[in-house]
């Protein structure tokens, strides 16, 4: 019972931690459009998310998958950017078609996954079963995203119903803070 305490808060530390706002960022811009009456669609993005994220986890701990991490360490804010850029370009327009924008949420979590395998990759002894690590691992990564996309929502509601500020400017706002962050880690994290 101890082992699994300890890599269910491994997870949630790891995503939760201060020094890694990385995957913080990427929900944030994931789930900025949404409120709380559109759990459907959140539970869509989080769910094609956290299937890319433990898919490419999975076979990377498993050394089934290489990627250099400098590449992947470049990639992670490129997802967040991207997103971010999205949000601004779509701001008048909200996604409609959640399936297309789960795809990318899928293809954005397989990057986001192997950059958690270098971490699980130090937790995991080579010779130790991994199995059962990377499942407790990966729920305490979930506890996590869930904790952050309910704070996102929660935030969103009381910025719009209690301050009365209006969607497009909420995400407009929100969307380019978060560009102002991943800009400098661009820079940092370039691998060429």
């Amino acid at each position: 019972m101890d082992d699994f305490q300890l890599y269910i808060n491994l997870g949630l530390n790891h995503v939760l931690d201060w020094k890694a706002y990385d995957h913080v960022l990427f929900l944030v811009v994931l789930t900025i459009f949404y409120s709380f009456k559109d759990w459907k669609k959140v539970l869509w993005l989080i769910t094609a998310f956290t299937l890319g994220h433990t898919l490419s986890l999975t076979l990377s701990a498993y050394r089934l998958v290489y990627v250099d991490m400098d590449i992947i360490e470049f990639l992670i804010p490129i997802t967040i950017f991207s997103t971010a850029i999205y949000n601004i370009f779509k701001v008048n327009s909200p996604p409609k078609n959640i399936k297309i924008n789960s795809l990318f949420a899928l293809v954005f979590g397989l990057i986001h996954g192997i950059g958690f395998s270098s971490y699980f990759k130090i937790l995991v002894d080579e010779s130790e079963d991994k199995l059962l690590p990377l499942i407790e691992f990966a729920i305490g990564i979930e506890i996590a995203q869930i904790i952050i996309v309910i704070f996102v929502l929660l935030l969103s509601f009381l910025v719009l119903n209690i301050f009365k500020r209006s969607k497009r400017d909420w995400i407009l706002i929100v969307s380019s803070i978060v560009i102002g962050f991943v800009i400098p880690m661009l820079i940092e994290r370039k691998f060429w």
